[in-house]
């Protein structure tokens, strides 16, 4: 079990890293599409680009249309943020000293649902608002799913674990 406390530790700072990095870049963009502040335009208006700040260097790019920057640049920026964050939480529960908790259980909830219905219903808006969707992004929703599935069946073990540990704290 140290060695599952140990990856699982190192896991969870990579994520919780990646999760802050992600939110951050997502709030930056947004304060940057609502002042406009390091924002250039490209190709006639066509395009954007994001700067890093205080500099003229693009960071990040796109179409230049609100339909595009909300449902394809910003929300699934900010959605990788949250799964990774969730996914932080995860490793964070292997790294507890009991392995069968509510909590765990609730993480590994939020992670599968998550990952089933947040990927399908941003193509959803993304296909109604911004006329199309990003290429290849139908298997990436795909991959989310069965990452959701496999997490539904963890949620399950996770489950009847704390149900079983419950039953043997009384019978002590």
């Amino acid at each position: 079990m140290k060695n599952v406390k140990i990856v699982s530790t190192v896991l969870f700072y990579i994520t919780r890293i990646l999760a802050v990095m992600y939110l951050c870049i997502a709030l930056y963009s947004l304060i940057v599409l609502l002042t406009e502040w390091s924002y250039i335009t490209k190709k006639g208006g066509n395009n954007f680009a994001i700067c890093f700040p205080f500099t003229d260097k693009p960071f990040l790019v796109g179409e230049n249309n609100w339909g595009y920057k909300l449902f394809n640049f910003l929300l699934p920026i900010g959605a990788y943020g949250f799964f990774f964050l969730v996914l932080s939480n995860i490793f964070n529960v292997f790294r507890g000293a009991k392995l069968f908790t509510q909590y765990g259980v609730d993480q590994l909830n939020y992670f599968f649902l998550g990952n089933i219905i947040i990927p399908f219903s941003l193509i959803l808006l993304a296909s109604i608002f911004a006329g199309k969707i990003e290429e290849g992004l139908e298997w990436l929703a795909v991959v989310h799913f069965f990452l959701g599935v496999f997490a539904f069946f963890m949620a399950a073990i996770f489950r009847q674990g704390l149900l079983l540990q419950k039953e043997q704290d009384l019978f002590i």
